[in-house]
């Protein structure tokens, strides 16, 4: 048992039956009234964030995780299949649990989450920037740079992304797994 001074960002809870990750906290002592810690939890189940307020002190079950590192293997029609990068063991995943199915390439090194004491997947995530190759995009225009503009372009996995202008096809780009957005060329 813990108490809502252990909270801090990333830590799992059961509550209400289900498991919750802390998205963001705060705590709060108005100038009249017990103190209380205002939190974003995300359940890990549907991915839903809910608004809630916990009484300072109040005790709280903290759901033991472990986080393992896995290798995106393929897709197929049971869903994402990745393997253990020490054991060897191999697990399937349907799509509805991963975020940014469509950033992730053959042989991607990813951060799966576990439940302990149940030993089933949580979530599946990427690491914050991937760096892919632009299979197509339209040339931009010379001169046209004036404001910052931007075009659309296809990367290998087959995800659109919104990259500025001077990107042509055969670039490596590096791309923020937490929004989906361009963050640089590489070089």
């Amino acid at each position: 048992m813990a108490t809502t001074a252990d909270f801090r960002n990333g830590l799992c809870l059961e509550y209400n039956n289900d498991l919750y990750t802390i998205v963001e906290f705060q705590h709060v002592k108005p100038g009249k009234g017990p103190a209380f810690v205002r939190t974003k939890l995300r359940n890990l189940k549907t991915g839903k964030v809910i608004p809630n307020t916990f009484t300072s002190g109040v005790k709280i079950d903290i759901a033991r995780v472990e986080r393992r590192p896995y290798q995106f293997l393929y897709e197929d029609e049971n869903g994402f299949n990745f393997m253990h990068s020490e054991t060897y063991e191999q697990i399937s995943i349907e799509k509805e649990m991963i975020d940014n199915f469509e950033l992730y390439k053959e042989g991607q090194t990813v951060e799966m989450l576990f439940h302990a004491d149940t030993e089933t997947a949580l979530t599946c995530e990427l690491p914050p920037f991937v760096e892919l190759e632009v299979v197509y995009s339209e040339p931009g225009l010379k001169g046209d740079t004036a404001t910052n503009t931007l075009k659309q372009a296809k990367v290998e996995t087959g995800a659109m992304v919104n990259v500025p202008l001077f990107i042509k096809n055969g670039e490596k780009i590096r791309i923020d797994t937490r929004t989906g957005a361009y963050s640089e060329r590489v070089k």
